[in-house]
């Protein structure tokens, strides 16, 4: 073999030493950087930043999405120029791929010019249509990594727990990333089984029994599914298994009903298909801290486009401070969160996210009123008869008036579910303020149409409205 192997092999694309000294994971990360002092971490973030506007400007995106704005290169000298900046969301995204297929200009890589280097490929959820590629040179993919074991050492994660992961597998990016940060970084043993249409839930249950699983990475839904396939029909208390944690994404979900259900504690965090991790609990699960030697997370008004203040909700905008395919400068998530305010008792220096309280993009308008799925689920959340389950289908009825009907799960087995619709109807109408019909359902009848069984994407909403 030559002494010099070609840099498409990937032990020789990275200096792996160096990039840990960069982007430090486990206890080194703790200690150097989640407790940074304020100042130093404004530092990095400032160094960090510059450079990747600078590798920005390269990318026929920026240049073209900029220039529109009146943009040059040198306009903006810091993070405090970063309100100067467009913001651009997925549907910019998806115009760049049919401009220039298959794969965007929004990548900053041209196989006909750039040198060879190994990629991995992963796409968007995508629900309707094909989902957005995403290419990752290995140190976007390493740091993608890192930043996924973080959340897992900060979750109380070491070497040889036996984590088991649920999310999906395939063209989707959480189950695969879950995997690289679990075993490269953490030295826990990731048993990567996958959503429900990789291994079915019987299968996941035996799994974890048997192969004496202590961490579960899972979506809040498919923990309360679980949860029901174990007692139904095993006859099994999964409290019984002894978790250790349970490492998930929240959203607009309640952390309690799951820590009693499982009797352990649940870690939020959040991420995205084109960043990784961006922000995850720490022990003391009283707020997200997001990584901020890799990021500059701003919270925004939708209307305004600039930060609101601490305990205000608004859409967050996304920067990295890593990526060097597909630099994200200002992205336009759709999720909506807010600060917290004070410092954590951790002594960790990086801000915190409240949770992620749903999608500014997934809402419907019924009569005037904004109502989000995630509200929905919230109500549902109170009913004890329920197991949590429920899907929203607006359509149109007569005289062209939209309406909105949630089927709910019930797990109860009553025989007469007119009260319970009726209740449930008057929940709805005192907390969105507009009338929304509810439809009681058996156990699993919503399945078909969100997907629970079979992926990671849960689908809360269905729209099935008639075009104007």
């Amino acid at each position: 073999m030559s002494a010099n192997p070609p840099s498409f092999y990937y032990p020789h694309a990275l200096d792996f030493d160096a990039l840990l000294r960069e982007f430090p994971t486990g206890r080194e990360y703790v200690e150097q950087v989640h407790r940074m002092p304020v100042e130093r971490l404004r530092d990095l973030q400032e160094t960090r930043f510059l450079a990747q506007m600078k590798r920005a400007w390269e990318v026929p995106f920026y240049a073209r999405h900029w220039g529109a704005a009146g943009m040059e290169p040198g306009d903006v000298r810091g993070l405090d120029d970063l309100d100067r900046i467009p913001p651009y969301d997925v549907n910019d995204l998806r115009e760049s791929i049919e401009r220039a297929p298959p794969w965007g200009d929004y990548l900053g890589i041209d196989p006909s010019t750039s040198p060879p280097m190994p990629l991995a490929f992963h796409t968007s959820g995508g629900t309707t249509g094909l989902p957005r590629p995403m290419l990752y040179t290995p140190r976007d993919r390493e740091v993608m990594a890192i930043t996924s074991a973080r959340r897992q050492y900060l979750a109380g994660v070491r070497p040889f727990d036996i984590a088991q992961v649920t999310f999906s597998l395939g063209l989707a990016n959480a189950g695969m990333l879950s995997r690289e940060g679990l075993w490269k970084y953490t030295g826990a043993v990731p048993v990567v089984t996958g959503s429900g249409a990789t291994l079915p839930t019987r299968r996941q249950i035996e799994v974890m029994r048997a192969w004496k699983v202590n961490v579960l990475l899972a979506f809040p839904a498919y923990l309360r599914h679980l949860a029901d396939v174990a007692r139904s029909e095993f006859g099994f208390d999964v409290r019984e298994l002894g978790l250790k944690a349970l490492v998930t994404h929240l959203g607009a979900d309640a952390r309690e009903p799951l820590e009693s259900m499982w009797n352990a504690p649940a870690f939020d965090s959040y991420g995205t298909n084109e960043c990784g991790t961006i922000a995850s609990d720490c022990d003391l699960r009283g707020g997200m801290h997001v990584f901020e030697d890799a990021f500059a997370v701003q919270v925004c008004d939708a209307q305004t486009l600039k930060p609101t203040p601490e305990g205000e909700r608004g859409t967050m905008f996304v920067t990295s401070l890593f990526k060097h395919a597909a630099p994200i400068i200002r992205f336009n998530s759709n999720d909506v969160s807010s600060w917290m305010r004070g410092t954590c008792a951790c002594g960790g220096t990086h801000r915190r996210l409240e949770r992620i309280f749903g999608r500014s993009d997934n809402m419907v308008k019924l009569r005037g009123v904004n109502v989000f799925p995630d509200a929905i689920g919230s109500v549902v959340a109170e009913q004890a008869w329920s197991n949590g389950e429920y899907v929203c289908l607006v359509e149109t009825a007569q005289a062209h008036r939209d309406e909105m009907t949630v089927m709910v799960e019930d797990a109860s087995g009553a025989a007469v579910r007119a009260g319970l619709q009726a209740a449930l109807e008057s929940r709805f109408k005192e907390v969105l303020g507009v009338k929304v019909l509810a439809r009681i359902v058996d156990v699993g009848a919503t399945d078909s149409l969100t997907g629970l069984s079979t992926t990671s994407k849960i689908r809360r909403l269905i729209d099935r409205r008639t075009p104007a």
